[in-house]
């Protein structure tokens, strides 16, 4: 059978394009409405996506001043969306670096069973002092040893959801026996991070385990990946930088033991789409337009590690930036930004604007033609499994993709034109339901 592509829906509030909320049409309260995310989740069922994905971190994103800030916790807004769909799978950002495997196992074991086996873990080693003073901490923990946490932190959740056996619950009412004790496997888990004695304390889901998503592209993300993920979300600029990507982790994942079939690359893409070029540019220019350039400037000083007043906005990026090894927190990301501003010549003007609408994703503008071409490309020549599609405004942009874009990925073969028979998310990904560990012997996932 020819491949599928797969679609996930990144939804983030009023859009990924930081000036969405000042347009017209755009709700500035989005952010906080179930109705918005509910009728975003049916569009997405309605172009047959594979899932849709909500971003997360446990700090307040940007200042209030700059666009739409907060955030409704994930996984309680996932279960509301299970009711309101059907097929489409449920991904949620969580945090290993401030969340303990039992709790965090148990709602998404959760989650897998209140929607019919839809779950995904977006799989996060959050980074940043913010989020570090949060938790009563004085400073992020270092890069390599926030992976080492969450390796051990997946060990032990892999455990828990292993910890019923399927069969578990006899329900045998003349006997009056519920449930078989012999089938509950306790963890009793002594490690570097974490110790966790007791079983869960739900049944095994109907995945077994969600999906597991990873979004780190550093060597340690990708160290990490290659073991564990199930799909990775990517930020790649050019096609040549995605395949070189996409053949890496490919070979890692096979090195690790694992089917490289079984570990899905969804780059993320920003379409910006008219019924013309011209048109597409325009809008394009429209959102650009609304950018405040006095919030970008500080958020790129940010993320650069640079204090207030570095940045000139007609200027290229100074000389003198820290290097790679030198940042602890999002260092894939950076180099990203880095390489592009540094490739393209691009003024703190410019930078600003590309990252705008994707924070280093790629961003096309074209007609729906172009942005079909673009995908297909990517996919055909080894640098994709699928996207991971970004709309710059919501709802607008989603509804165009669905109704311009996906017909004709449809019409080219390269994508389902019904769900058909009821499927878990890991069915539609391609991938089997992982048998439990304390019945075969074997590690799961390693």
């Amino acid at each position: 059978m020819p491949r599928k592509l797969h679609l996930n829906a990144f939804l983030m509030n009023t859009g990924h394009h930081e000036a969405s909320w000042r347009l017209p049409e755009s709700d500035p309260y989005a952010h906080v409405s179930l109705e918005h995310y509910v009728r975003l989740a049916r569009t997405a069922e309605r172009g047959t996506f594979d899932s849709l994905f909500l971003a997360d971190g446990p700090q307040l994103w940007n200042t209030v001043a700059q666009r739409p800030a907060g955030a409704l916790e994930p996984l309680t807004l996932l279960t509301a969306l299970a009711t309101a769909t059907e097929h489409i799978g449920l991904i949620a950002t969580a945090s290993t670096s401030y969340n303990s495997p039992y709790n965090l196992a148990r709602r998404f074991a959760s989650l897998d069973i209140i929607s019919g086996g839809r779950a995904g873990w977006n799989v996060v080693t959050t980074a940043g002092a913010e989020a570090a003073r949060n938790f009563g901490l004085d400073a992020e923990p270092a890069h390599a040893e926030r992976y080492a946490r969450a390796a051990e932190f997946l060990d032990v959740a892999l455990k828990l959801w292993d910890s019923w056996e399927d069969d578990t619950i006899v329900a045998d009412k003349a006997a009056g026996v519920w449930g078989d004790d012999a089938r509950i496997h306790p963890p009793r888990h002594r490690g570097t991070y974490f110790s966790v004695e007791g079983a869960l304390n739900v049944p095994r889901g109907p995945q077994g385990y969600p999906l597991l998503v990873q979004a780190g592209s550093s060597e340690d993300g990708k160290r990490f990946a290659a073991r564990y993920a199930e799909a990775v979300f990517t930020a790649q600029q050019t096609l040549a930088d995605a395949q070189d990507f996409y053949a890496d982790l490919k070979a890692r994942t096979a090195a690790a033991g694992r089917d490289p079939e079984h570990l899905k690359v969804l780059p993320g893409i920003v379409p910006v789409i008219g019924s013309t070029e011209a048109e597409a540019l325009a809008r394009e220019r429209q959102l650009e337009d609304h950018i405040v350039h006095e919030h970008g400037v500080r958020r790129l000083e940010e993320l650069l590690r640079l204090g207030p007043g570095s940045l000139v906005l007609d200027a290229e990026l100074p000389d003198g930036l820290p290097s790679e090894d030198a940042i602890e927190g999002a260092k894939s990301r950076y180099t990203l930004i880095v390489e592009l501003a540094r490739r393209e010549r691009l003024t703190v003007r410019q930078l600003i604007g590309r990252l705008g609408g994707g924070r280093g994703h790629l961003t096309f503008a074209g007609t729906p033609e172009q942005v079909a071409d673009t995908i297909e490309r990517w996919f055909s020549l080894g640098a994709a499994d699928g996207f991971n599609i970004m709309p710059p405004v919501l709802p607008s942009g989603l509804d165009t993709f669905v109704d311009h874009v996906v017909p004709i990925l449809r019409a080219r073969g390269l994508l389902r034109t019904e769900y058909g028979p009821r499927q878990t998310l890991r069915e539609r990904y391609g991938l089997p339901r992982p048998a439990n560990q304390h019945l075969t012997g074997v590690p799961a996932l390693v």
